[in-house]
């Protein structure tokens, strides 16, 4: 684990583990649209949180069919048997070309950090949105989103990625070292 000041008044913290097990007020879902569970982050999250989980997204107004949570934007919800008392559901972009994709990412974590400024949240944690089964390179994500934290840290106090495995703990602990 380590630790880098974000912002004069904010903590970044990057270590590898469990997201579904981290103590803060919200943990970021890498969702998909219809926002009702799926593979990696999203099934574990899901399969952590309980039943009342699926049934609170499913409460969530589609904007179009099927469509709950379009790319790039963010929904929450509560976060039932977390640890963690909200779930920020984010739908991360398809890794196509840095220039298609980059902006959904960004656009990803900054409406994430938005709700939780909105629901006056302290302390949020996110895994590495799009960087599995959507391909997203971890090098070009890590700055990307500690890019995004930095600038839209607003009144949070600590922002935590917990991520999977050692190439990504290395690729966002770099980028930290590197811009911050």
């Amino acid at each position: 684990m380590e630790r880098f000041a974000l912002t004069e008044s904010c903590t970044l913290v990057v270590r590898e583990g469990d997201l579904t097990r981290v103590d803060v007020d919200a943990i970021v879902n890498a969702a998909n649209e219809r926002m009702l569970g799926g593979g990696g982050v999203d099934g574990a999250i899901h399969r952590a949180a309980g039943p009342r989980l699926v049934e609170a997204c499913r409460a969530v107004p589609e904007v179009r069919p099927g469509v709950r949570c379009p790319t790039g934007e963010a929904r929450i919800t509560a976060g039932f048997d977390l640890a963690a008392r909200h779930v920020i559901h984010t739908v991360g972009p398809v890794y196509e070309s840095a220039r298609t994709s980059a902006p959904l990412l960004r656009s990803a974590y900054e409406r994430s950090l938005t709700l939780a400024g909105d629901h006056r949240l302290s302390s949020v944690a996110f895994p590495a949105i799009s960087c599995g089964v959507f391909g997203y390179p971890l090098e070009e994500a890590a700055p990307l989103s500690l890019g995004a934290c930095r600038d839209h840290a607003g009144s949070l106090r600590e922002i935590h990625f917990v991520l999977f495995g050692e190439p990504a703990f290395r690729a966002w602990s770099t980028a930290a070292k590197e811009i911050l």
